[in-house]
């Protein structure tokens, strides 16, 4: 399978933090509008692209937000205080680069300690490079937000850079509606604030109402030296999740997604994360239930301005969810 990973590229240089989506909604609304019948924006921003068909609804879902920080103090020097938005981890921040939507640029730095356990975040602080707060005012204001630098980079099978959690689930939806020739009825949505609290996907499922859903959104691997023992490694195919913070996906489903699989002679891994979630977290628990499957795409340093992973997978990633959509009617009788 012949994947336009350039698209990725772009995709990941994006400014898009939770909140803030508009620019990725844009991008992929070029790419898959000669694709789908409909394409629209709901109240909290998803992009909802529809295709018709005669058979049931299926929802496939993929967050177009990253982790990113928001602006909530400025000092008289200029400095920058700031909050979280998503799972950003305290100890990666020192030294990284962050850009706002605007253009500015600036570097984490960190207060003097007088012992590690000081070591929070309210000891960070943002400098972009000013020395007055009427300087800093003239270019960031309070509530504006900014995402981690991390240019794309290929290098052989894998790919390094910011921002693949979830713009790989986002791609893998775009080539998969390039390339399915299902008869059902296809919402692709590609949601926004996953990243705090699955809040795109959980209004968007409660107003399409499908009769299935399919998220794909990336994983932790066990691959790194003395990583915390996990069954998942890049290079080894798609993952199925069976688990995670969010939700225990059902038997049926997973037999399904597996079989599916093995048919096509697609690599999959078993995929059980012992935290997080993704949109079907949400997704399955909207009005009386809906099934919900994750197809996941290995990733290493998962929220770091440099994730990895492993463009086989990708590959397998797109080419199984083709396969799903062709193949769903077993699941979404009554």
């Amino acid at each position: 399978m012949v994947l336009d990973f350039a698209m990725l590229g772009q995709l990941t240089q994006l400014f898009g933090p939770s909140g803030s989506e508009e620019l990725v909604a844009e991008f992929i609304s070029t790419q898959v509008r000669s694709y789908c019948d409909e394409l629209k924006t709901d109240t909290l921003g998803n992009l909802i692209v529809g295709r018709h068909g005669s058979g049931k609804k299926i929802m496939v879902a993929a967050h177009m937000d990253e982790i990113g920080l928001m602006i909530t103090h400025i000092d008289k020097k200029g400095f920058l205080r700031f909050t979280p938005l998503g799972g950003v981890r305290i100890s990666n921040l020192i030294g990284q680069r962050v850009k706002f939507s605007k253009g500015s640029v600036g570097t984490i730095g960190v207060e003097k300690l007088d012992k590690p356990s000081d070591f929070k975040l309210d000891k960070l602080y943002l400098d972009i490079g000013v020395s007055t707060r009427e300087e800093a005012e003239q270019l960031i204001s309070i509530g504006e937000t900014a995402v981690f630098g991390g240019d794309f980079v290929e290098t052989g099978s894998r790919i390094i850079s910011k921002a693949l959690d979830d713009r790989v689930g986002c791609f893998v939806a775009i080539e998969a509606l390039k390339r399915t020739k299902s008869t059902h009825e296809l919402a692709f949505v590609f949601t926004v604030q996953e990243e705090i609290g699955t809040r795109g996907a959980r209004t968007a499922a409660y107003a399409l109402e499908p009769d299935l859903a399919i998220a794909v959104d990336v994983t932790a691997t066990g691959d790194t030296p003395k990583a915390h023992p996990m069954s998942v490694e890049l290079g080894s195919g798609v993952g199925i999740k069976v688990l995670d913070h969010s939700m225990i996906t059902s038997p049926q489903i997973k037999r399904w997604m597996a079989a599916v699989a093995t048919e096509r002679n697609i690599p999959f891994q078993w995929e059980v994360l012992e935290y997080g979630g993704t949109d079907s977290g949400a997704i399955h628990l909207s009005k009386g239930g809906v099934p919900s499957g994750v197809l996941s795409i290995p990733t290493r340093y998962v929220h770091s301005p440099a994730e990895m992973l492993d463009k086989r997978d990708v590959e397998a990633a797109v080419e199984l969810l083709v396969a799903l959509l062709e193949r769903p009617t077993e699941l979404c009788q009554g």
